[in-house]
Order: C-alpha cells, then sequence, then structure tokens
C-alpha cells in the first residue's frame, strides 16, 4: 500500500497530558478546545507526519474479536461522527493512563488529531492520529531590544523526532483499518503504546512477507547451517540476488535455485514451515516480492567471513574465487581476483 501525506492538512485536535499511573503522576484533561497558529501547524505537520515514513501496515485485533479493542471502537466512533474528539481524545487518555503501569514509562502530552487529505494508493480518505510526546529538548533562542541582545533557553518539542505515533485511515475498517505506526523508545517497557494500547497486529501484505521470509532464510543459514562461512556467505549472496531479481517468490523455486542441495533443501522446508507455523503466517509459499523490504534486508546480509581478530573478509560474489586450507602455520583462506581496485 502507497501512502502520501505530501497534501495532507491538520483539522480539528486535542490535546491532553498523561502522567505515569504506577507512579502517581496525574492524568490532565483539556476542558476547552485545543488551537494552534497555521505556522504551529505546519510545524506539527512535520513532527506528526514527515516522522511516519515506516513501509508496514497493521491492523487494530484483539483475541476474542476487534469489537474488544478499545481503541478501535472509539476511533470508528470518531469517524462516524457518533462522538467529538473533545470526548474521545478523554476516553483515550483515560484509556492509555490505565496501561501505564510499569514504573520507567515517561509522562507526556498526548494528541488526537483530525487530518484531511490523505492519499491511499490514490485514494483521497480522512485520518485519525495518535501522538505521544515524552522527550523533550533545550533550544536557545535570542532575544532583541534594539542593540541588546539576550540569549535564552527553551524547553521544547524537536520537530524531527517522534516519540510515539499513530496515524489510522479510514480504509478496511472490518478488518481492523489500515495504521502506520511508530514507536521510538526501544526499552522492554515502552512496547506498552503497540501491545498494550493500541493492539495492533502487522498486515500481511508483501512488504511483511518478504521481510518475514528474508529473516527466516537468513537465520536458518547462519544459524541452523553446520558449513563453511564461505558456503554461508555464498548461500547469503544467492539469496539477496534471487529476491532482487525476482518479482514472486516461489518457495520450491528458491530451494532449487539457491540451495539446491536436496537435503539442505529438506532442513530449510522444515525450518520454514515450523517458524511460519509458530507465527501464524499463512501463503508464504508464493507472493509478490516487495522491493522496499528486499531493500532494507539485503543491509543485514553481510558475508562476512571473520579470522579470529586479524581479518574480515567480505565476500560479494563466487564462491569458487575463495580456497580454503592448512599448512604448518595454521588455516588459511586463498583468494583469487583479477583486478585490483
Amino acid at each position: 500500500m502507497n501512502v502520501d501525506f505530501s497534501r495532507s492538512r491538520i483539522g480539528n485536535f486535542q490535546v491532553n497530558f498523561v502522567g505515569n499511573k504506577f507512579n502517581q503522576e496525574p492524568l490532565i484533561l483539556s476542558t476547552g478546545s485545543s488551537a494552534a497558529s497555521e505556522d504551529t501547524l505546519s510545524a506539527m505537520k512535520i513532527l506528526f507526519l514527515d516522522n511516519i515514513n515506516t513501509s508496514e501496515i497493521y491492523r487494530f485485533y484483539h483475541d476474542n474479536g476487534i469489537k474488544y479493542n478499545v481503541v478501535y471502537d472509539i476511533v470508528r466512533d470518531m469517524f462516524n461522527g457518533a462522538i467529538s474528539i473533545h470526548e474521545a481524545s478523554h476516553s483515550l487518555a483515560h484509556y492509555l493512563y490505565d496501561q501505564c503501569t510499569h514504573p520507567n514509562i515517561k509522562s507526556g502530552e498526548f494528541y488526537v488529531i483530525f487530518i484531511k487529505d490523505c492519499l491511499l494508493d490514490g485514494e483521497t480518505i480522512e485520518a485519525i492520529g495518535l501522538f505521544k510526546t515524552e522527550n523533550r529538548d533545550v533550544y536557545l533562542d535570542v532575544d532583541r531590544v534594539d542593540r541588546t541582545f539576550s540569549v535564552i533557553s527553551r524547553d521544547g518539542i524537536n520537530v524531527n523526532r517522534l516519540d510515539k505515533g499513530c496515524l489510522i485511515l479510514n480504509k478496511d475498517v472490518g478488518d481492523g483499518y489500515v495504521i502506520k505506526v511508530v514507536d521510538n523508545t526501544n526499552r522492554l517497557d515502552a512496547q506498552y503504546w503497540v501491545n498494550d494500547f493500541l493492539h495492533l497486529r502487522q498486515y500481511e501484505d508483501e512488504y511483511y512477507k518478504t521481510n518475514a521470509v528474508m529473516k527466516v532464510v537468513k537465520n536458518f543459514i547462519t544459524k541452523e547451517l553446520s558449513v563453511s562461512k564461505a558456503y554461508q556467505s555464498e548461500l547469503l549472496n544467492r539469496t539477496v540476488q534471487y529476491f532482487k531479481d525476482k518479482e514472486e517468490f516461489d518457495v520450491e523455486e528458491f530451494a532449487n535455485e539457491v540451495i539446491e542441495h536436496p537435503d539442505i533443501i529438506d532442513s530449510f522446508n522444515q525450518y520454514s514451515t515450523f517458524y511460519f507455523q509458530e507465527e501464524g503466517l499463512k501463503d508464504s509459499d508464493s507472493f509478490y516480492i516487495s522491493d522496499k523490504a528486499v531493500k532494507k534486508q539485503s543491509r543485514s546480509f553481510k558475508s562476512v567471513i571473520k579470522l579470529d581478530k586479524n581479518f574480515h573478509i567480505y565476500v560479494h560474489g563466487d564462491r569458487r574465487m575463495i580456497e580454503q586450507g592448512e599448512d604448518e602455520k595454521g588455516r588459511y583462506y586463498k583468494v583469487y581476483y583479477n583486478e585490483e581496485y
């Protein structure tokens, strides 16, 4: 799915303050409508929309049925006009406050925003944004009166760094909407945003499947196969090249072209089948390949042979150009080449 926010505009919004319930910090609810100047709205657009640049798509879910997802229920009423943004923001802030049960969760401003003119695969739709700002930076400002200058420090939010965000596009309502999410705090206690508050599950589109299968292949090659590092490097390079060259993934074709050896193919099939069953991934045997996912995963497919603490050999091509052996001095690699750059 292609999402474009370049023409989007921030409409009505509401801000509340959500403290840490565990630490007995306050929940402060706004008594009236929030407002901002045009310049401030432009800065808010940078903070809330320009930083939602991930390729992953998520959906609301609940183990007992999506209607039991609290945030989904409130958001649906907002889109339908059954509840005002003021009332909805209070309900959402209360619910978020109830999830702040870990002592390390930071307090911060909680924003509920209507966003207009979002493009999803060329279709113009509305969106609702839920955002939380937790970290503040110190900025210097210079005041001038005639020829006298004074420097003042101000506490504020960096518009280039979004702590937590969720953008819900008004599409596929019955399936849990189309959602973009950001959570730039990697601590375990910070997962309350995605797991406890929003209850999201990643949508199994081409990006998700490509990403998942490439991860499985990499783990199988590097952690399960008892082969030389040179052969591992060759398999990693073949894998990346396969995903770059093909438009569609076919597990049987991949196994025959990349892995080749029947006994290793059997091991791979058993390993991947078990993993995908554990993850609940469906239709992983055949799908269209996402170029964005390939580009992202290729960065981690580093074919490196590490020799003690002395040398690293980066392998980008034909394994036949490397020979491995042993003599009276120890084990060695012999590398052939045509040109030196």
